[in-house]
């Protein structure tokens, strides 16, 4: 089953099974696995949500035996990514972790998610239970929005991280650079005219990002290669792609799952891409938090530590512990 929101939206959608399309799709950081549901996009009453048997034993048990990096491992892990940063000049790599956390009984999956929602109202946010591999989560970034009668294409570059009481620095303001002039490139390959916005501030809860958005008009036949072209961003990933990418999987101790990757979402008008990045996987006896960061030359990896704590608190925060 799943449960989700579009971003300023507070209606609840979730799929009627009774079609083989699947029009709701989340596919995992690295492009091979994907989870999808069957069914047309309906709207759902949220009597009808209250009344759900949305509970704890639908989950599975956490049998992974998975031990969470502690700070001091990070901080030594870290250290090795501004290693490879320097050695090969490169302008940043995304290097990411799992914070997992198991002190509770049970969790309330309907008032989490309805916290949730309410903290992020400008997010794509969700709950699904799919057995082993059931995830909530809410985050903002649109890899791709396409509307299908007027062939507008929309996209932003999305990075650097602060508390949002907190004044940008040059670490964040070089972090974003490189998303937007990758973003750009790649929308120059498919439209001549693209209309790019300042750069302004993109609030999250209780942090901030810089944030410049990007619309032009393509061709439908493109949608699915800029979609690929532009996945991983440097944003969840780092530049070059594939260089990062690999290292990625070679540095970090857990792999990312669906953690960074996509959500596909298509109605009847328009075909949507939101990044699937403040998220949590969900157990019985746990909960797996994933988060990440840009990391540079200029990283301080004791503020880095510091800033993936903070980006943790956006699930972990909203769960209604029983």
């Amino acid at each position: 089953m799943i449960y989700f929101k579009f971003p300023f939206d507070e209606k609840l959608y979730s799929t009627d099974e009774k079609s083989e399309q699947k029009y709701v799709n989340f596919h995992s950081f690295d492009g091979i696995r994907q989870t999808s549901f069957s069914g047309n996009i309906i709207e759902i009453n949220p009597e009808k949500f209250e009344k759900n048997n949305l509970t704890n034993s639908f989950l599975s048990k956490d049998k992974n035996g998975f031990v969470a990096e502690t700070k001091e491992e990070y901080l030594q892990q870290l250290e090795k990514v501004i290693q490879v940063i320097k050695e090969n000049n490169l302008p940043k790599i995304v290097y990411s972790r799992r914070k997992i956390f198991t002190d509770f009984n049970e969790i309330d999956l309907k008032e989490s998610f309805k916290n949730i929602s309410t903290s992020y109202p400008n997010a794509f946010r969700y709950i699904f239970i799919d057995g082993e591999n059931s995830w909530m989560g809410a985050f903002s970034e649109v890899l791709g929005k396409f509307n299908k009668t007027t062939h507008e294409f929309e996209t932003m570059s999305l990075a650097g991280t602060l508390p949002v009481s907190e004044n940008w620095s040059e670490k964040e303001i070089e972090e974003q650079k490189p998303v937007s002039s990758y973003i750009r490139n790649i929308l120059n390959n498919y439209s001549e005219n693209i209309n790019e916005s300042e750069t302004y501030d993109h609030i999250s809860g209780n942090i901030k990002h810089l944030r410049t958005d990007f619309k032009t008009k393509i061709n439908s036949e493109d949608l699915d290669k800029i979609i690929h072209d532009l996945h991983p961003t440097p944003a969840v990933c780092g530049i070059p792609k594939d260089f990062c990418k690999e290292n990625i999987q070679q540095l970090e101790k857990f792999p990312r799952e669906l953690y960074a990757g996509y959500i596909k979402i298509e109605t009847e008008e328009t075909i949507q891409y939101f990044v699937n990045l403040r998220c949590a996987k969900l157990y019985k006896n746990s909960v797996h938090l994933f988060v990440g960061g840009g990391i540079t030359v200029q990283s301080n990896p004791e503020k880095e530590w510091h800033e993936t704590e903070l980006k943790s608190e956006a699930v972990l925060k909203n769960l209604k512990i029983i």
